[in-house]
């Protein structure tokens, strides 16, 4: 006799979102370009030259920020109890994603400017490959944990499925 998994729904049910993230203006070169002029610490206490820049690069920030809002250029990465997904346009087409059996690992890289944004990029692997890369995450680390989790959650949940059909066989 097979007894349900708490939390786990059937397969026949869609999808459920887990947590979605919209990327920040690290994602594209010119929002790097003011994190890194925002990151110089020549100065003294909060008088320094990289938040100086920071005032003066508003309006490009400004101008990123709503670049990546357009509806043909807008994307959020969703994670769901089966998969990561990078979601495009405002009605949030699907576009690449993973499986959460197609990785092993996630490495945090933090590009220059990304730093001072407080982002960095997912990428997701494979054996050491790269198999799926999410731009200008904020918080990297804490996004990382959360698929993590989902991904040990998954192969548990899937090892203890495999196991009770093969015991009821």
């Amino acid at each position: 006799m097979s007894q349900p998994i708490a939390g786990v729904s059937p397969s026949e049910l869609l999808e459920v979102s887990c947590k979605v993230v919209w990327p920040t203006i690290g994602a594209l070169r010119a929002g790097r370009f003011v994190g890194q002029l925002s990151g110089l610490r020549l100065g003294f206490g909060i008088f320094t030259v990289g938040n100086l820049l920071a005032l003066a690069t508003i309006p490009l920030s400004l101008v990123v920020f709503c670049w990546q809002l357009m509806p043909f250029v807008c994307r959020r990465y969703a994670l769901t109890n089966r998969r990561i997904i990078v979601r495009k346009g405002l009605s949030a087409v699907d576009g690449p994603w993973i499986s959460l059996d197609d990785f092993d690992a996630i490495k945090v890289d933090v590009l220059p400017g990304q730093a001072w944004l407080h982002a960095g990029d997912l990428v997701f692997l494979h054996h050491e490959h790269e198999v799926l890369r999410l731009a200008g995450v904020p918080r990297p680390e804490t996004f990382r944990q959360v698929c993590l989790t989902a991904h040990t959650a998954h192969q548990s949940v899937r090892a203890v499925v495999e196991r009770q059909a093969s015991s009821a066989a």
